[in-house]
């Protein structure tokens, strides 16, 4: 199993660099940042220097959109990249959420994130793509390789991730809900005529290693508001009690008042009350390192092929080091 390492782009933009070089020095393969451009600063602009100052990790959003920037613009920013480092890079993408509604945006329709997920993909590997109904090719590239994940939940979104992406990234790391969700996606590959296993499987969640599992709770309770934001959305669609969408996964929003972005994915946010002790237990890995290896085995006996650990809270090198230390080389161990 390849792990990653998730942050937001917080000032100081060297600190995010420093957490991903000790990542690699621990046993992390990838790196990823959220990308929101009024929360945080510009990841783009910080991968740069990630790559510059790491040897083999590999770089991109969870997740960027296909509103926030023109289509050929994300192909020629990953491109260079790659250009620079050497085919190291990943498009993570997804609706858009926060980059999206902070903006006054409502996220992307499916159909035009189809349609994106093919043409920054062409694009950023050299081939000719269409463009607003303008077909157009990037000269220079040579040799780019681009693999682009799609974030999904939902069963329409999940029936496109299987068709058209070559990875699916799943923001949480319930074993019900992933293997529900792993399962949706493959049969929706095999139904388009892709190898099912083809498809990359990303579980993205925080992990907190400690005894103390009430503070590990408190300080990470904002993932199951970030995920229930995406959830209401889901119910709005398809309605409360839809045969399409597990309760086990909508239950528990019933009790959500709305959210607000200026905290979003930070621990302490006022608007995760209503997430209660079981879900975080579920959604994310806390407890000592013998619960997160037991639970990471789990997930990869259900064809999860990377856990990117959400290190946003107070114990960031630390479990950054844990992970390095005794719970990878466990779990790749057997």
């Amino acid at each position: 199993m390849d792990f990653g390492l998730v942050l937001q782009t917080d000032p100081p933009a060297s600190q995010v660099v420093s957490l991903m070089k000790r990542a690699e020095r621990n046993g992390f393969r990838y790196g990823w940042t959220f990308d929101s451009a009024v929360l945080w600063q510009e990841p783009f602009v910080i991968y740069s220097q990630i790559l510059a100052n790491t040897q083999k990790m590999h770089i991109g959003p969870m997740v960027t959109n296909p509103g926030t920037r023109t289509w050929e613009v994300t192909a020629s920013t990953f491109a260079t990249l790659n250009d620079m480092y050497g085919n190291r890079t990943v498009c993570g993408i997804g609706r858009g959420d926060s980059a999206m509604r902070v903006a006054g945006r409502k996220p992307n329709t499916l159909a035009r994130l189809g349609e994106a997920i093919e043409v920054i993909r062409d694009l950023a590997e050299g081939r000719e793509a269409t463009v607003d109904g303008n077909p157009i090719r990037i000269p220079w590239v040579k040799g780019g390789k681009l693999p682009v994940w799609m974030a999904a939940y939902g069963p329409k979104a999940l029936a496109l991730a299987g068709a058209k992406a070559d990875g699916f990234i799943l923001q949480l790391a319930d074993l019900y809900l992933t293997e529900w969700m792993v399962q949706a996606v493959r049969e929706a590959a095999a139904a388009a005529g892709r190898d099912p296993a083809a498809i990359t499987i990303c579980v993205a969640a925080p992990a907190y290693v400690s005894d103390d599992l009430g503070h590990a709770r408190d300080q990470c309770r904002w993932f199951g508001g970030m995920v229930g934001n995406h959830v209401a959305d889901l119910v709005s669609r398809y309605g409360e009690h839809s045969s399409m969408v597990p309760e086990a996964l909508t239950e528990y929003i019933k009790a959500r008042q709305g959210y607000d972005y200026s905290h979003h994915g930070r621990a302490g946010n006022p608007s995760t009350d209503f997430v209660p002790d079981e879900i975080v237990d579920r959604f994310c890995l806390l407890g000592p390192a013998e619960a997160h290896i037991e639970k990471l085995r789990a997930l990869r006996d259900l064809g999860v092929d990377q856990f990117a650990v959400y290190d946003m809270h107070d114990a960031r090198e630390a479990t950054i080091d844990a992970y390095g230390s005794r719970i990878i080389p466990a779990v790749n161990a057997g």
